[in-house]
């Protein structure tokens, strides 16, 4: 064996099977009510005092509010005509776990950048806890490169990993390790 072993799935360890199904139709219901724009009473999903955990660039957000006001505004204000599309769901007692994609126009300032009207494709992953009916913990991850670089922009300055893809850089390799 080499390397540690730490513990794994500690979260969804004890997840109550029973519950998939009424998880399945909260985050149903809930991603319906995003592509309907919904705001303020998006809270018919979410518990008031949720947790979304978001990616560098994202943040983090405390409770339901600082959610409306910190991300769903923003987020609007700089994508319309913005529709989710859930590429593939997965669910499993209390807990879901989605990826797809946001297609939306970009009409506000987003990241700095002017408005461009130009349509972006906003890649992302989330998994969500549902206790009650309601959304407690939502981890997020979107990818605010991929799309500040359809707009033109690119956040790694040509240091991205992807000039190793297109051979324009020779990845570094590890030193050999003397450990045996």
């Amino acid at each position: 064996m080499k390397g540690s072993r730490p513990e794994q799935a500690v979260l969804t360890r004890n997840t109550d099977t029973s519950k998939t199904e009424a998880t399945r139709a909260t985050i149903e219901n809930m991603v319906d009510g995003l592509n309907d724009h919904r705001i303020e009473d998006i809270g018919e999903f979410f518990a008031e005092n949720f947790r979304w955990l978001g990616n560098q660039g994202c943040g983090t957000k405390t409770g339901l509010r600082e959610f409306q006001e910190n991300w769903q505004k923003p987020f609007q204000a700089a994508f319309s005509d913005k529709v989710c599309i859930d590429e593939a769901r997965l669910y499993m007692g209390e807990w879901a776990a989605a990826f797809g994609r946001q297609e939306a126009t970009h009409s506000g300032e987003f990241l700095g950048i002017a408005p461009t009207g130009k349509r972006v494709e906003i890649r992302y992953m989330d998994f969500w806890k549902v206790v009650d009916g309601k959304i407690v913990d939502n981890w997020v991850n979107v990818d605010f490169a991929h799309v500040a670089a359809q707009l033109g922009v690119d956040l790694f300055k040509g240091q991205g990993w992807e000039a190793y893809d297109k051979g324009e850089r020779q990845p570094p390799q590890p030193q050999a390790s003397t450990d045996q």
